[in-house]
């Protein structure tokens, strides 16, 4: 198979989907690799690295595009990329198409086959491309925090592990999923206070027991936040929220509970979700106040540690893109039930619900795309 890979044009984001270990995996196979002039150069992964895993370079995307029968990606598609798709052909990378209109009706269009990173699921209800980010976001996260803290950074001046006859800085944490573990280790690490709150009392009495027994626990419910708001310096939102809900974790009269000087890093970054007053923000301009309160809602951070990310996704991946190009996509779903909940747009057809109910599309099973096709 030829696959493609194209280089990200996403602002800030310089991950790239494949690392030349990985190239050499998949050329040893017998496919052929076809990678956008410089793709690599934010994960400091040079051309020749390339070239000398066996990778064919391309001077545009466009040419990736029209060579590629599969293409690999990182971040979703973007308009000056709908162009390039081919009817067919498999894309492969973050979709989150429920909140993107545009980018459904040009895969539906495109009549592109598109499964999303996102959505692989295992039967142990894992999520194997998702967890490696969400532990970078979650640790990143942390780290920019801290960062922002600094009295150079316009923060409170605390020093997240305090001093000799000064106390650590009171962090916490919502959620205690792979984002909020992320977090909560480095947060750990570094010598912080450290509040970790869930509704999983399961998940949290396994942390508190197993993992870091240091680490206080605590419900995650309204009055519970309430009552801890006042007291910290940092909070670490590590909480995905509904799209278009109008409840909130915490709302924007309750950050007037909180000190002056406190910040909130919202790692999730849902517009209006667990955070009311969290709006996304980029890496050139991170950080914005409401009523006082400073704000970090950076939506890429994996980004921030691009060849770590970069390593970590693409070994996540690459056994995935394996089965996909020894074996073609559908016999790939069909002998792996991950990638079938993973495939999310088929030859015309919206194949993942979630998309289908936020947009009020037509969805196909894809137990209906299998019979059409054999």
């Amino acid at each position: 198979m030829i696959i493609g890979v194209p280089k990200e044009i996403k602002k800030n984001e310089y991950r790239v989907s494949i690392t030349p270990p990985a190239v050499d995996a998949l050329v040893s196979k017998g496919h052929q690799i076809i990678i956008e002039t410089q793709a690599g150069v934010g994960s400091g992964i040079s051309n020749e690295n390339y070239t000398s895993a066996g990778a064919i370079l391309s001077p545009d995307a466009k040419t990736v595009y029209q060579k590629g029968e599969m293409i690999l990606k990182v971040k979703e598609l973007f308009p000056q990329e709908f162009d390039f798709l081919k009817e067919g052909q498999i894309i492969f990378t973050y979709i989150h198409s429920a909140n993107n209109p545009e980018e459904t009706q040009a895969l539906l269009d495109k009549k592109v086959i598109a499964i999303a990173y996102e959505d692989i699921e295992t039967d142990d209800g894992n999520f194997p491309l998702l967890t490696p980010m969400s532990e970078i976001a979650g640790e990143v996260g942390l780290i920019m925090g801290v960062y922002h803290m600094f009295t150079i950074s316009g923060g409170s001046g605390i020093l997240v592990g305090g001093a000799v006859g000064a106390e650590p800085a009171n962090v916490a944490i919502l959620g205690a999923g792979n984002v909020g573990l992320g977090a909560a280790r480095y947060a750990i690490g570094l010598g912080a206070d450290v509040t970790l709150l869930d509704i999983d009392l399961e998940r949290l009495r396994d942390i508190r027991q197993k993992i870091f027994t240091q680490i206080r626990t605590l419900y995650l419910n309204r009055y519970n936040v309430r009552q801890m708001l006042p007291k910290i310096d940092l909070l670490i939102n590590a909480v995905k929220w509904p799209p278009r809900s109008d409840q909130h974790i915490v709302t924007r009269e309750m950050l007037k509970l909180m000190k002056k000087a406190a910040l909130i890093v919202d790692i999730s970054c849902d517009r209006a979700g667990a955070i009311e007053t969290c709006v996304p923000t980029s890496h050139d301009e991170p950080t914005y106040i409401v009523n006082g309160i400073r704000h970090y809602c950076v939506d890429n951070l994996p980004s921030a540690v691009a060849k770590t990310a970069s390593y970590a996704l693409s070994n996540t991946s690459l056994p995935y893109v394996k089965k996909i190009a020894d074996k073609g996509w559908l016999q790939a779903i069909k002998e792996d039930v991950a990638l079938w909940r993973g495939l999310g747009f088929a030859l015309g057809h919206l194949t993942f619900k979630p998309t289908a109910i936020a947009q009020n599309r037509q969805y196909t099973s894809v137990e209906e795309i299998i019979e059409m096709l054999e």
